[in-house]
């Protein structure tokens, strides 16, 4: 008679009990999803005040920029000026309570990822365990032959209730692995892009703070006038002649160029026009988006081609611009990479390689230059005029050099993000002030 052998087998009783044990994680996992963790409400119900006060500031925002638009219209007067001032130093200040509150937002949204990531990793671990108590008595079973095992049961029966119960706790661990492990990665992901969203509405933020200051400069010269004029307009009108520059003055003075040396207004407006004429690009606009991309910061020119430009998309053809140029790549002068991508960026219109090369033929057939230069203004100006047209600023309408801009920032996917309409409105407000001086010099 045989003597059962000790092999550590389940039967079918123990077994059955393993299989309900082994599963109960991925059956709490699947009722997480329906029945609310407590706080949730909470959360939830915060959310969605702070989303009610953004939407609401959001509109105040607008509200604020059809006040500052229509005071713009009006005639140069002391009460108009100062208007303009309050109403984009209110304008600012909602920005930044704005900004606020999607921060909030973003740090609640993460916190919660947080959270559901360590919740799943505990509940991996807890399949991981059960699998491999699963997998050492596979190890047990396969290390006995076919006959020791079946004479391991009492009955035959028994023997195939055992190995068909452990193919299917087996089977279904594995399916409850994979899935929370996809949703582990899934959740992983969100997160990532949530802490890069918050990285941009930081950088944002700042950028609304240094805005604020610099309105705030202003408020404080125009305080200043107020006290030098006592708030009578006669005498607001004569400071305003006496701070207008001449048009020899206007033509001397200097224009920052990003990524090369700077060149006089008066030959900054002479390749504006050129570039007018050949694209239908307004002057004024197009040196709003230059001085712009220079006034975006440090993150210009400062950068190095080996380690901020995207390596498999610029790279290569950044070798074949100075190549074809003679230049030496490791001496010209490329943007850092920025918080909202890569760096790489060429000269005073800021092109990457990348794009540069798709406009190289039509600049070459517009300038008369055989090879592009991007760090050559006269080139780069009509670079960026190309661009500028393909992307409607040529109607001269302030939808279509909203939407320019923000095609020029960003690419035209990104045209509407609210968090980056700060740079149409710079370019706005920059190229206002280039038609002023345009204007005196066409007198």
């Amino acid at each position: 008679m045989f003597m059962k052998k000790n092999i550590f087998l389940l039967s079918a009783p123990s077994l059955t009990a393993f299989f309900v044990w082994s599963l109960l994680p991925f059956f709490a996992i699947a009722q997480t999803g329906s029945t609310p963790a407590p706080g949730d409400a909470q959360v939830e119900a915060r959310k969605a005040q702070l989303q009610a006060q953004l939407t609401e500031l959001e509109k105040e925002i607008s509200n604020q920029n059809s006040l500052l638009q229509n005071k713009q219209k009006e005639s140069v007067s002391l009460e108009r000026d100062i208007s303009i001032i309050s109403t984009q130093i209110q304008k600012a200040q909602l920005s930044i309570k704005a900004r606020d509150i999607a921060l909030a937002n973003l740090n609640d949204d993460i916190g919660e990822k947080q959270n559901t990531i360590g919740s799943l990793t505990e509940k991996i671990d807890r399949e991981k365990e059960a699998l491999a108590q699963l997998l050492r008595k596979t190890d047990q079973v396969d290390g006995h032959s076919f006959a020791e095992v079946l004479l391991a049961h009492e009955n035959i029966s028994d023997f195939f209730l055992d190995v068909d119960s452990f193919a299917s706790v087996n089977g279904a661990l594995e399916v409850s692995l994979a899935a929370i492990s996809d949703a582990k990665k899934q959740t992983e992901e969100e997160k990532q892009a949530l802490l890069e969203k918050e990285q941009e509405e930081a950088q944002l933020k700042k950028a609304q703070l240094l805005e604020k200051q610099r309105i705030e400069q202003n408020k404080s010269e125009k305080n200043k006038i107020l006290s030098v004029t006592k708030g009578q307009e006669k005498e607001y009108q004569k400071v305003i002649k006496e701070k207008e520059k001449t048009a020899a003055q206007i033509r001397a003075a200097l224009f920052d160029l990003s990524g090369a040396k700077a060149i006089s207004f008066g030959k900054a407006l002479d390749y504006a026009n050129v570039v007018a004429q050949k694209t239908g690009v307004r002057p004024a606009f197009l040196l709003g988006i230059v001085t712009e991309e220079s006034n975006l910061g440090e993150n210009v020119g400062t950068g190095n081609w080996k380690t901020d430009m995207h390596p498999t998309r610029d790279v290569p053809i950044f070798q074949q611009i100075t190549s074809k140029l003679g230049f030496d790549p490791d001496k010209m002068p490329v943007s850092k990479k920025a918080w909202y991508g890569w760096g790489g960026a060429m000269g005073p219109a800021q092109f990457i390689p990348s794009t540069w090369v798709l406009y190289e033929d039509r600049i070459a057939a517009l300038t008369g230059h055989a090879v592009p230069n991007p760090w050559d203004p006269q080139d780069a100006f009509m670079a960026a005029g190309l661009l500028l047209s393909d992307s409607g600023a040529a109607s001269q309408t302030a939808k279509g050099e909203h939407d320019a801009a923000m095609c020029y920032l960003a690419g035209c996917g990104n045209k509407n993000k609210p968090s980056l309409q700060f740079y149409a409105e710079d370019v706005a407000d920059l190229a206002a002030k280039y038609q002023s001086q345009i204007d005196i010099l066409s007198r």
